[in-house]
């Protein structure tokens, strides 16, 4: 950048500066803090803008009001208090312009032939002659309507930008907010704010309430109160818990809003009375988690006490010939864990990895699968699906594809109404799966079917709300059978032992041959050392020694999402080692490439992938601003303005690997971690890893982890609920 002449200005004073923004150089989409180049029209040169702006495209006009500065890195910049955008008038404007990717269906290419076309008028023809577009080679009647509805869609987003700008909101929630109540949008936040933490994804209770402040909501106002009594609720069940006693309720609520307790009281009267909490004795539920957790109990019940709708099997000779044709000598824990499956309507069997879990479940679906009945595999996540498949030769399915969602319907195909024709259901990895989705699986289950629930309880707990499979087995009203006689005990076998170890609270146990272990600890005592050490796997230590494929094979794991070793730091750090050139988008501060490996991060029924999946792009079309991403054969699209639902997935926290096995896992583990150093999350880890893991970090912390085994409990009450019915005991409900 040239050097600028400041002497005839006052250093406080303010200026304003106009022309075409060149270069965005940096953009902040969840604060609107943007670092453009932009060719000053008073300068005939290009400088450097600083400050928040609502929206800004490449080619728009700036209009910046604020004073020059110096930064002692990057030298004079123009420091911006007010930035103010309008569309371009010149033809050479609206070519950068329309070719930064503002518009589906118009990349570089086509930008530069509208404008040949229609030069200085091409917006006015987008806007309001759009037929005219197809005088232009490659527009045909389908890309002018995608031109066409992208170009309405941008302008609505920008007036939300600039309205919720205005009220304190950063850029990046403006198109959810559009998807979600389209021309509406400010209407519905005007009559109420807090609607937006109800129905956006990604927009909390903090970013509502300083938009209903901002717009003149009372902060002692009955909505703002019952709206913060919800939200605590929802948090609470974010961290796992299923109910919160009132006191608390209240004590937590006031905590957040500062408002009186009694203004409060009468806001949690008015949510029980809308129906929006349930009260239970002494504790409050959201509704939709005290239906699901009455509904559990109640449908387990129910499906044990049914007969079966077949007649009974002959335990003592089907054991034995499920012996036979797995040409193996089923140990005593194995028999007993198999005789109660096919004696029993419901069952569970638990235990940790190397057990023996999965050979009673090929035992299982061999007898079943002899006597013709119908048997359905499920598993809470693809990969664990593709596992039971694999191990079985019989096809399995996730949970959602099992019970068929409905995108257009938001609901599952199969319920109460319309259950599975099955006579046997088993379902892996059950310690992963949270009430609301027990509830949804166990009401599509026809009375007569057999169910056999596997599972690690020592593993971490569902993301969602509930315990369901400890609460089960708590119970004691299903019957259960815990396997831990270790089998998997081939060459090297460190990783099911070092399992176990962590599970018993010993140390682990490792070896300098390298050639005899699927294990290994590499010490590194600051976090660039475990960084470097990292990259040094990664890159060429794992690839030459096993020859994983550094994409596709070797997955990292961090306790953390934030901080130096936290996921979105690695995986910037993994994206520019692995794959750092390439077709990409960018958006929300990541570059989207083709080759990525990405995780979707919430629920999306319309696309039908859901939080924690894992895919590939696979094609970048910059031109409709879409990416392509593969998902075990799936091709999903994805919008530019839906790209806040990916993350790049090279490195993931433990709590999402759950579920998932990779060929190679490596491990980052470090007191900067301290707050989550807890024995099952170590424990989860080490269980990821199928052939290789190697863990990197400090004695210390791996020890901390170890000897941390006190979990922090979870406030459901389905284990009390199972007891209570069954035996008649009134047993405490699970809480802190």
């Amino acid at each position: 950048m040239q050097k600028h002449d400041h002497h005839s200005t006052a250093p406080d004073a303010t200026e304003v500066i106009t022309g075409a923004v060149e270069n965005i150089v940096y953009r902040a989409e969840d604060t609107g803090y943007t670092v453009c180049v932009l060719r000053a029209a008073e300068r005939k040169e290009t400088v450097t803008v600083v400050g928040t702006c609502a929206a800004i495209w490449v080619g728009e006009t700036l209009r910046a009001e604020g004073q020059w500065t110096r930064h002692p890195v990057h030298g004079y910049q123009f420091q911006a208090s007010s930035m103010i955008c309008v569309v371009p008038t010149s033809a050479r404007g609206i070519e950068r312009y329309l070719a930064s990717g503002l518009v589906r269906g118009i990349g570089k290419v086509m930008a530069k032939r509208l404008v040949t076309a229609f030069g200085a008028d091409t917006l006015k023809v987008i806007d309001k002659e759009s037929e005219r577009l197809r005088e232009v080679e490659g527009i045909g009647p389908k890309r002018r309507k995608r031109i066409k509805e992208s170009w309405i869609e941008q302008h609505a987003v920008r007036d939300i930008m600039i309205f919720l700008q205005s009220h304190g909101v950063g850029t990046g929630q403006s198109a959810r907010i559009y998807r979600q109540y389209g021309s509406d949008a400010i209407a519905v936040i005007s009559e109420n704010p807090y609607q937006l933490c109800r129905d956006v994804w990604g927009i909390g209770f903090k970013t509502a309430d300083g938009v209903a402040m901002s717009i003149g909501v009372p902060p002692q106002s009955k909505l703002r109160a019952r709206a913060g009594l919800v939200y605590t609720m929802e948090t609470l069940s974010d961290e796992g818990h299923c109910f919160c006693l009132d006191a608390e309720l209240i004590l937590q609520a006031q905590s957040l809003l500062d408002i009186p307790a009694e203004i409060l009281a009468d806001a949690l009267e008015n949510e029980l009375e809308r129906g929006e909490l349930v009260r239970e004795e002494q504790r409050i539920y959201l509704a939709a988690l005290y239906k699901a957790e009455t509904a559990v109990c109640e449908r387990l019940l129910t499906l044990n006490r049914a007969g079966r709708g077949f007649r009974p099997i002959v335990v003592e000779k089907a054991v034995p010939w499920a012996a036979s044709q797995m040409k193996l000598d089923f140990a005593p824990m194995q028999v007993e864990a198999l005789e109660t499956a096919l004696s029993e309507k419901i069952s569970v069997i638990t235990g940790g990895p190397g057990v023996g879990k999965t050979t009673i479940i090929r035992a299982l679906v061999d007898v079943y699968r002899t006597r013709k009945l119908k048997i359905a595999l499920a598993a809470p996540t693809g990969r664990a699906a593709k596992r039971m498949e694999e191990a079985t030769h019989h096809p399995a399915s996730t949970l959602h594809r099992l019970l068929k969602f409905n995108p257009s319907a938001h609901g599952f195909e199969h319920d109460r109404a319309n259950p599975l024709d099955v006579d046997l259901v088993i379902l892996d990895e059950c310690s992963m799966i949270d009430i609301a989705l027990m509830h949804s699986f166990l009401d599509a289950l026809p009375d007569r079917c057999c169910l056999v629930l596997v599972g690690d309880i020592d593993q971490l707990p569902s993301v969602g709300p509930g315990n369901v499979l400890r609460d089960i087995i708590d119970s004691e009203v299903i019957a259960c059978r815990r396997l831990d006689h270790i089998f998997r005990q081939e060459k090297g076998g460190w990783i099911v032992r070092n399992a176990h170890h962590i599970n018993r609270g010993e140390s682990l146990e490792t070896t300098t041959d390298a050639d005899a272990s699927d294990f290994f600890f590499i010490s590194a005592e600051h976090p660039d050392d475990v960084i470097a050490k990292m990259l040094q796997l990664i890159t060429q230590r794992i690839p030459k020694r096993f020859g994983f494929n550094p994409i596709h094979d070797i997955q990292v794991l961090t306790p953390m999402r934030r901080n130096q070793l936290g996921a979105e730091n690695l995986n910037g750090i993994l994206q520019e080692a692995l794959n750092p050139r390439g077709p990409e988008l960018q958006r929300f501060g990541r570059s989207y490439r083709d080759g990525d490996r990405v995780m979707q991060i919430r629920n999306n029924y319309d696309k039908v992938v859901f939080n924690g999946d894992v895919g590939r792009i696979t094609h970048v079309n910059t031109d409709d601003q879409q990416i392509s991403v593969d998902y075990d054969d799936r091709i999903i699209t994805y919008e530019a303005s839906e790209l806040d639902e990916l993350v790049h997935a090279y490195a993931c926290s433990i709590h999402k690997s759950q579920g998932s096995e990779y060929p190679a896992v490596i491990i980052l583990m470090t007191t900067q971690h301290f707050k989550l150093l807890q024995r099952n999350l170590l424990y989860t880890a080490i269980t990821r890893g199928r052939k290789l893991v190697c863990l990197i970090g400090q004695e210390k912390a791996i020890g901390m982890a170890i000897r941390n085994n006190e979990i922090r409990q979870r406030r459901t009450a389905l284990r009390q609920r199972l007891a209570l019915a069954v035996h008649g005991r009134d047993i405490e409900p699970t809480e802190e």
